[in-house]
């Protein structure tokens, strides 16, 4: 029988490592806030041009609006026009200050009209979110993400008396484990922070939340017919017993979402391909440490419990 419980320090040892290099990601690419978080002001522009230079684009909008811009392409689907596919310049000016007033939009527009093949009747849309705005949705967001994770704590404290309030407090060290692995793959591949971000730390936690209180159901049931064994016996062989069950939902879900992914990237819909690839990940890290870290961290904690309480028992004469 595979021993887990024996190898968690390998488990810990990955984890921290996966961990630390988001880290330094972190410090070389930064966070990046999209509008809806810092505010400021996207441009869609039909163009002509498949391959267009968007590194030209970016420095006639800076030049032109004095302020950074991130220029990106994307296509869109005309259904119809038979499917018809329109190229799109993306004009992304994130500015915790102000948004552009309507007189810079249109020399911005003119300016991109001069430099590359726009159609007359081109499609343009503008997309404006004020810096407070945007700070608003990110705090609350952010006080989501708490309240789901007080609410999942109260709930396993709950549901599983006998395991004691340490129980909750593990399954959300396993639960953070996973919001920072999504937070990383963002930080990694560059991927700015939008309500998607929280939309996908949200499905992560209640999915991975899921497979863990399957373990610990278990882990309650075989507390009662174990009695004389060690808590790492039991543990062990209740994530052995619910391992098959958490690989194959994972496994099918994962699946479906390379799926997804692979649909975006090859039709190049980017919002749709930012969704998927952090949730990807979060589900391989949500599997993982509902298998490897909840449980072990859990054992981790009540060896050490069951060592202070022996050691603070007096000595027998």
């Amino acid at each position: 029988m595979f021993d887990i419980i024996a190898k968690k320090r390998y488990f810990f040892a990955l984890s921290i490592a996966v961990l630390l290099i988001g880290l330094v990601f972190l410090f070389i690419n930064g966070v990046r806030l999209d509008i809806q978080f810092q505010g400021g002001t996207i441009i869609q522009i039909e163009v002509n041009d498949e391959d267009i230079d968007l590194e030209k684009a970016a420095n006639i909008a800076e030049a032109t609006v004095n302020k950074e811009v991130d220029a990106q392409k994307s296509q869109t689907i005309d259904v119809e026009e038979g499917d018809k596919r329109i190229n799109l310049l993306v004009l992304n000016i994130s500015n915790a200050e102000d948004t552009l007033t309507s007189e810079e939009q249109s020399k911005l527009i003119d300016a991109m009209r001069n430099e590359f093949d726009v159609p007359e009747d081109a499609e343009i849309s503008v997309n404006s979110v004020e810096p407070f705005i945007g700070k608003e949705m990110l705090l609350r967001g952010v006080r989501a993400v708490i309240w789901a994770s007080l609410l999942i704590v109260l709930y396993i404290w709950w549901r599983f008396k006998s395991m004691g309030l340490s129980a909750g407090l593990m399954a959300i060290v396993a639960l953070m484990h996973d919001a920072m692995v999504v937070f990383a793959t963002y930080i990694i591949f560059k991927i700015p922070l939008d309500d998607g971000f929280i939309a996908v730390i949200l499905t992560i936690l209640g999915y991975s939340i899921n497979d863990t209180i399957v373990i610990y159901d278990r882990i309650r049931e075989n507390m009662k017919s174990m009695r004389k064994a060690g808590i790492g016996e039991i543990v062990n062989k209740s994530i052995l017993q619910s391992m098959s069950r958490s690989i194959n939902t994972n496994v099918c879900t994962f699946m479906s979402m390379v799926v997804v992914y692979i649909f975006a990237v090859v039709f190049n819909i980017e919002s749709v391909r930012d969704f998927s690839l952090p949730l990807i990940t979060g589900i391989i890290s949500g599997c993982y440490s509902t298998i490897c870290i909840a449980g072990p961290l859990w054992v981790v904690w009540k060896e050490y419990q069951l060592k202070r309480k022996a050691a603070s028992k007096p000595a027998k004469a």
